[in-house]
This record gives C-alpha cells, structure tokens and sequence, in this order.
C-alpha cells in the first residue's frame, strides 16, 4: 500500500521506503525521533498542526511524493489508524452551542454536530476562522457568533442567536498558561486563564441553564483536561482553573439532574491542535513538568476529542451525569 498523508506516523517509520525520509528530516533539524512516540498512531498529515507553523503543508507533500516516486498518490486512502465516523441525524432537530468553535476541538465538535444533523450556534473570538467553518460546511446549520465570551455582551449575542431553545452547550473554549507554578504566577496570568477557562464557561452555562430548566431537558459538556486530574500536567493557573471547571461542573450536574439536565466533562490529555503556547514560559515549571509531558502514552486529534464529546451531548449518553471522562489515551491511569 503507498505511504500517503493519511497513513499513521509509525506505518511511515516502520516502512523500508518511508522510515528513513522520516529520520532523515529529524536529522536535518537537529530534533530526535524519539519525539514521535506518542503520535504513532496519528496521521503524517497531523504534523502540520502540532507544528504550529514550523511544518508547512508543502513539507508534507514532498515527503509523501518522496515516498512514491516523486507522485502524489491519486487513491489517498485512509491509513490503519482511527477514522471518524458520523452518525447520521444524531442531533437532528437540536440547537447546539459550540464554543472555541473556530479552531482545533471546538471546530471538530461543531463540525461534527452539523454533520449529525444539529444546529450549531458556533462562537468563537475568531471571526474569520469562523467564517472559514461555515464556508467549509455550506449545507450545515451553523450560525457563527464572533465575540470574546469573557464579556457579557458576548454571551448575551450567543443567547438571542440561539433563541428559545438550547438543547445543548460544549464549554469547548480555552486557553494555556505559562507553565509557571504559584510562587511566579503573574495576576496578568491567572486572571486571563481564570477569565476564560472557568468564569466565561461558568457565565454561558448560567445563562442556559433556565432555558433548559423550563424544557426540562438539556446537556452540557465542559471541557477540563488532564491538568484538572492532576497536577504535573501544566502550569497553576491552567491547574487550577480546569480542576475549577470540574468542580462547576459536578455541582450542577447534583442539582440539575432532577430537572432533566445532564452536564458532564471531558478531559483531554495530549491533543494535536496546535495551540500556540504563551510566551515567557517558566523555565522551573517547564523544567518540572517536562519529564511527566514526556510520558504522555498518545497524542489525539480534535476529531478524536469530538467524538467522545459529542457522545455525552447526545441522547446516547441517556443515563449518564456527572461524569467526568479522561479521553486521554490513558495517561490517567500512569
């Protein structure tokens, strides 16, 4: 079978052909392959997010034409790896809220729940990126609200874009920290990680919940992450505020179950977004977490994250509330 994009990382490193133009280019950088552990089983194609730039699409194209002859295959099949797989009109009838919906989980869910037949209300800072969703899935409905959710004027747009009735909202929005731990946490820091990561997900479920009350019914997934299970994932801030948002998230569960409404987590642990890192990282807390980040088992897609997110969306996680789910390859159990 050719090497193509689509074929994992290590069917590349372990064919005859694709293993040593795979090293070759490490070698070039200067980088070890050894990094490539545990995104094995990601497409070569992912590279060009994790990257964050570093790794150009062309890069990616001349290693697999380089693999076959200078050709890019026509059949560009799919790799052994996972492939998503939509379940038709899952949320046909619903209106969705998605946020952080312009780039990396959050548009993975959002496209997603617009492919499974929902109306996504798909909110981002992001305007153009948002956009650029709403182009890529012109037959979908998706209503884009651009604002920064930190700011009541935000979530009140999101509100009336999404009308009289909410079926469901993904806290999918947030941001890293500089790695730093509490003795060199900046209140410029904490206050914008704490401000986006809790407080504006805490402001946006506040707001549906009498919506969903009134109906009684509804579901809401915040996203945590790994760092709110433990404490060598990240930085203080991040810590703190994914650990908070579990918490949020627990409470309402207890006092909205009676009343028909599902809220629940997720926890991702390492994603292939491409997320940029903040600036000014902490040299103590990068030199800390370092070895724990090292031993990540796997790296995920967002359309990996999409999936177990929208699993507890949906109807088919009926009897499910309160639960907090590691979708982390697990990390959580080292």
């Amino acid at each position: 079978m050719a090497l193509t994009a689509h074929s994992t990382i290590g069917e590349w490193l372990n064919d005859p052909t694709g293993g040593p133009i795979i090293r070759g280019l490490f070698e070039q950088t200067g980088a070890d392959p050894e990094l490539l552990t545990p995104v094995l089983g990601l497409p070569l194609q992912q590279l060009v997010a994790m990257s964050q730039g570093a790794m150009p699409q062309s890069v990616v194209d001349d290693l697999v034409r380089a693999a076959n002859g200078g050709e890019i295959p026509t059949d560009d099949a799919e790799g052994s790896g996972w492939t998503e797989q939509p379940t038709a009109g899952r949320f046909a009838g619903k209106t969705v809220i998605v946020t952080g919906a312009a780039s990396g989980i959050g548009k993975a869910t959002a496209s997603r729940i617009a492919r499974e037949g929902g109306r996504v209300i798909a909110s981002d800072i992001a305007a153009d990126k948002l956009d650029a969703l709403k182009a890529e899935l012109a037959d979908a409905d998706i209503t884009v609200v651009p604002g920064d959710l930190t700011k009541q004027d935000a979530i009140d747009a999101v509100l009336a874009a999404a009308g009289d009735r909410i079926d469901a909202l993904a806290n999918v929005a947030g941001i890293n920290d500089d790695f730093s731990p509490a003795g060199e946490t900046t209140d410029a820091v904490w206050d914008r990680v704490i401000a986006i990561n809790l407080t504006a997900p805490f402001k946006l479920m506040r707001a549906v919940l009498p919506i969903m009350e009134a109906a009684g019914r509804g579901s809401i997934l915040n996203v945590s992450s790994e760092a709110g299970l433990r404490g060598n994932a990240s930085g203080n801030a991040y810590t703190a505020s994914k650990h908070g948002i579990i918490g949020v998230t627990k409470s309402a569960a207890f006092m909205y179950g009676p009343k028909g409404i599902r809220v629940n987590s997720v926890a991702p642990g390492g994603v292939a977004t491409g997320i940029p890192m903040p600036p000014n990282m902490s040299e103590y807390g990068s030199g800390r977490l370092g070895p724990f980040q090292q031993a990540i088992p796997s790296v995920a897609t967002a359309e990996h994250l999409a999936a177990s997110i929208t699993f507890l969306l949906s109807d088919d996680a009926v009897n499910i509330n309160g639960a907090i789910l590691a979708s982390d390859g697990g990390w959580s159990v080292q």
